[in-house]
């Protein structure tokens, strides 16, 4: 399949530098997925900052998310806010395995992959319907969240629930808001909209390619 004919040249253009600019950043031994620098939280307010940051300044993760809110936006009604919640319960739920010291082999791979899966549903437009998306969101939120696990192991009981509390809370705020944000969007201009979609699925698919290759180099 030619993703190309989904973005008009100049787009796409645009996108691959972009991408290719994050993917020096996250390529880089001085990035990390770690807000505390590494350091296991202590404090609640610590759990919060690293919850909330790590969805965030973790490329792979931010890449799904705005996949995640752009296969939302093509549903209708209450379910475009009601199954992004598979995805959010989910991460919870994976966290909660890497702290119970369940191992899933590969993992980096596997998130990297679900960002290419769902790009390539973004960038498509395929809907495949909420049952099914919510299916999909769910594995996704194991993985993501087993890879959230990593910057909270052995911490106390306080900043564990603050950083799942700030991970859930970000996640579930950047997924609703792009939705709503894509909507306005319309509303003053489709073409706006498909543009954004597309650039979107775009650099996201370009970046789960690229960190599916990092993972395996």
């Amino acid at each position: 399949m030619k993703f190309a004919k989904y973005m008009p040249e100049n787009h796409l253009h645009g996108t691959l530098a972009l991408t290719a600019g994050l993917l020096l950043i996250a390529s880089s031994p001085a990035f990390a997925h770690h807000a505390m620098g590494g350091m296991t939280p202590q404090t609640f307010s610590q759990g919060l900052l690293a919850g909330l940051a790590h969805p965030v300044i973790g490329l792979d993760h931010f890449a799904f998310l705005v996949v995640a809110m752009l296969l939302a936006s093509l549903l209708k009604g209450a379910t475009r806010f009601l199954v992004p919640l598979a995805f959010i319960g989910a991460t919870i739920a994976g966290t909660v395995l890497h702290l119970g010291e369940a191992n899933i082999p590969l993992s980096e791979t596997l998130v990297a992959l679900t960002v290419v899966i769902g790009g390539v549903l973004a960038l498509t437009r395929h809907n495949p319907g909420a049952f099914a998306l919510s299916a999909i969101f769910a594995v996704s939120g194991i993985l993501h969240g087993y890879a959230y696990g990593e910057s909270i192991v052995g911490a106390e009981t306080t900043p564990l629930l603050a950083y799942l509390a700030g991970f859930a809370a970000i996640q579930y705020a950047l997924i609703v808001g792009g939705v709503l944000g894509l909507e306005k969007l319309a509303s003053r201009s489709e073409r706006a909209r498909l543009i954004a979609a597309r650039v979107g699925s775009t650099a996201a698919l370009l970046t789960g390619g690229l960190f599916v290759a990092l993972s395996i180099i």
